[in-house]
């Protein structure tokens, strides 16, 4: 093949593809304009909806990815590229990332649900996953909480969307339930008044709500009582631990006993 058979040949592939590579690159230019115009508007109206902060740049990257994708295909296709082969070869990588990623994919799930249905906020003391705390971060992938030791602990989102979950903080008032065993000989009504007299020292305690003395038990060694009162959720475990002391103090100080398990042994004389 000579000199001249080159250039003709070179000059049919542009006489051929050069129209479609200009129409590629138009299609490509207003593609991408396209794409940057729907992202901003999906950013405003996640925005306007009140989609969590933390959830909008990672579903915005989302989108103006997968329509670059898409805007990918469209070009390759023009140009006469054979995009089925891209097409497998991207469902190919997507499984074997799928499987690979399939826990972090599962906390990231987990994750886009607890940031859109919000079943707790930051600041929000919660029970869940066997731990509890205040929520300090809602990430895409894990959630933090700040223990009552002031222990930060790290969960999978997939532990707390999988797991039944208590959140302490969403009412205006929370109840406290402390257990007091009495022994059998004390009297109940004189218990009754000293625990209610103990808690009404207590300002942390709410006075408009009924507070409740009632037997829960009669147990083997003691009469236990369900000792029931309200306060803020701000300040359940204060007004838990001082109130369980002052009860125990109030009660020795009236002399009545808080027993400890015991056993009574009758021997009979042959």
């Amino acid at each position: 093949m000579d000199f001249q058979s080159y250039i003709d040949q070179g000059t049919n592939y542009v006489i051929n593809y050069a129209p479609k590579i200009l129409i590629a690159l138009i299609i490509l230019w207003v593609g991408l304009k396209i794409i940057k115009a729907l992202s901003s508007s999906a950013d405003k109206l996640m925005a306007s909806r009140g989609i969590d902060p933390t959830l909008r740049p990672f579903l915005n990257n989302l989108l103006s990815w997968t329509l670059k994708f898409a805007l990918f295909i469209l070009v390759a296709d023009q140009v006469g590229i054979d995009t089925m082969s891209f097409m497998a070869l991207f469902g190919a990588a997507g499984l074997a990332v799928g499987l690979a990623l399939q826990g972090t994919l599962s906390n990231f799930a987990s994750g886009v649900m607890l940031l859109i249905f919000r079943p707790f906020k930051v600041g929000d003391f919660i029970d869940g996953a066997g731990h509890m705390g205040t929520v300090e971060e809602i990430g895409i992938f894990v959630t933090a909480l700040r223990s009552p030791e002031n222990r930060l602990i790290i969960i999978p989102n997939s532990a707390i969307g999988s797991g039944s979950l208590t959140n302490f903080s969403n009412a205006s008032k929370v109840q406290v339930r402390l257990a007091v065993g009495i022994a059998y000989d004390a009297n109940i009504k004189q218990a009754r008044e000293v625990i209610l007299g103990a808690l009404a020292s207590d300002s942390r305690i709410m006075a408009n709500e009924d507070k409740e003395v009632l037997v829960s038990e009669l147990a083997d060694s003691s009469v236990n009582l369900s000792v029931r009162f309200w306060c803020d959720p701000s300040e359940y475990w204060p007004v838990f631990f001082d109130n369980l002391e002052g009860v125990k103090t109030a009660l020795d100080d009236a002399n009545i006993e808080i027993p400890f398990p015991q056993r009574v042994v009758h021997t009979k004389q042959a």
